[in-house]
């Protein structure tokens, strides 16, 4: 049963956006993927909307590569984009990233391996 920032599930999400370096972003769903398929991409999304400090929840787009989290009142506009942009990321004029150029992917494909490469 999910505890409190959702018990061991949400810990392992935790983990994984934890590992996201600097400059390179990952998606709702590829999370779900690194968790084992545990959780839903949706679930990734309230995972990261509650999570403690220190993890970088900016870190993590929508499987278009944009940022999802205009949609939320408690934040303000922009400020995930303005995060990405801080670490070199560059938007189109569409609102969305290059997945392709900026998609971090672990050492290991299809794994959750704690360390990812750039």
């Amino acid at each position: 049963m999910l505890r409190e920032h959702g018990g061991t599930v949400w810990a392992a999400v935790y983990e994984v956006v934890r590992a996201i370096p600097p400059g390179r972003v990952s998606t709702y769903g590829r999370i779900a993927e690194l968790v084992g398929g545990r959780v839903l991409a949706l679930a990734v999304g309230w995972a990261l909307h509650v999570c403690p400090d220190g993890v970088p929840w900016h870190r993590v787009v929508n499987a278009r590569g944009g940022c999802s989290t205009e949609r939320l009142g408690d934040l303000p506009p922009g400020l995930q984009r303005s995060l990405l942009e801080a670490e070199g990321i560059r938007f189109r004029a569409n609102g969305t990233l290059d997945l392709h150029r900026f998609l971090w992917r672990p050492n290991i494909p299809g794994e959750w391996e704690g360390e990812g490469e750039a």
